[in-house]
């Protein structure tokens, strides 16, 4: 199943996509895609159940409507950095032994064709195009035998980074990576039945039609299993909660000179079965 939300910033609805490319409105059956919703393992039969008695009488979606993120403000985006062995090499660094963790602030979570606003004080605005996992069941101290029964699904995150303030002013990663506008999500949100190997699909970004980032999720160092169990022992995962497992060779820091964003710049990325998005850069108002 595809899960998408639509409408106003701030005022999304939960809907599907059909076979088709038909979006319809579920917002009578499910309040929102949220905490309670990813948490119940009868959700999504409940969505199925409720189409199948509505066949003949779908609330359709029109293609002009807005969408905005796949699911409702989690509790935590945790990202993993320099997960990708080809992006270690190109950033000088060693490969990591265990994860490296840091967070990014769930207020920058945006639409998957909202604009890109470029920070007050910064110059060095970069793009990142990542597998997001979202969590399905509570996650506390679990083996990596076991790790997937807790994902729920998956979808597309660009994890934009200010470079400036990521790597030149000291401190943690986390204000350099979370910026309004700098996580957006989707279009939808996969549920893993339809992916059936997450470590096989390619992924690539364009700036200006220019491909940058062109990869698979291959090149992972640690599987999805294996930081959903090692996350789990270091804080709980809520179902929501997001996972964004590293961005592949292709950043902008990583050219010589380096390369960044600026206003009037077009971005698109997508993943094999997890759509694709864009993002118009523009100046902070």
């Amino acid at each position: 199943m595809k899960l998408i939300r639509f409408g106003a910033p701030g005022q999304e609805k939960p809907g599907v996509i059909l076979p088709g490319n038909r979006k319809v409105d579920v917002s009578e059956v499910v309040d929102d895609y949220n905490e309670r919703f990813f948490a119940s393992n009868d959700s999504v039969n409940e969505i199925n159940d409720w189409l199948k008695t509505n066949t003949h009488d779908l609330p359709i979606i029109k293609d002009s409507v807005r969408l905005g993120a796949p699911l409702q403000r989690p509790s935590k985006i945790v990202c993993i950095g320099l997960n990708y062995a080809n992006h270690a090499k190109e950033s000088g660094m060693s490969i990591p032994e265990e994860p490296i963790i840091f967070f990014k602030a769930t207020s920058a979570i945006c639409g998957p064709y909202d604009d890109l606003v470029l920070p007050r004080g910064g110059d060095k605005t970069d793009w990142e195009v990542e597998l997001a996992v979202i969590i399905g069941k509570e996650a506390k101290y679990v083996r990596e035998e076991t790790a997937m029964d807790h994902v729920f699904g998956y979808c597309l995150h660009n994890d934009y980074s200010e470079r400036a303030f990521q790597l030149e002013q000291g401190g943690q990663w986390v204000k350099g990576k979370s910026c309004d506008t700098f996580a957006p999500l989707g279009p939808f949100i996969t549920t893993k039945e339809e992916i059936p190997d997450p470590h096989q699909l390619p992924l690539w970004l364009k700036l200006n039609n220019e491909t940058l980032q062109d990869s698979n999720t291959s090149d992972l160092i640690f599987s999805i299993p294996y930081l959903v169990s090692y996350l789990s022992q270091f804080m709980t995962l809520l179902p929501g909660d997001i996972i964004s497992t590293g961005t592949p060779e292709g950043v902008g820091l990583g050219f010589d000179p380096p390369r960044y964003l600026k206003a009037g710049d077009v971005v698109e990325l997508g993943i094999e079965g997890l759509g694709t998005a864009k993002q118009k850069v523009v100046k902070a108002v």
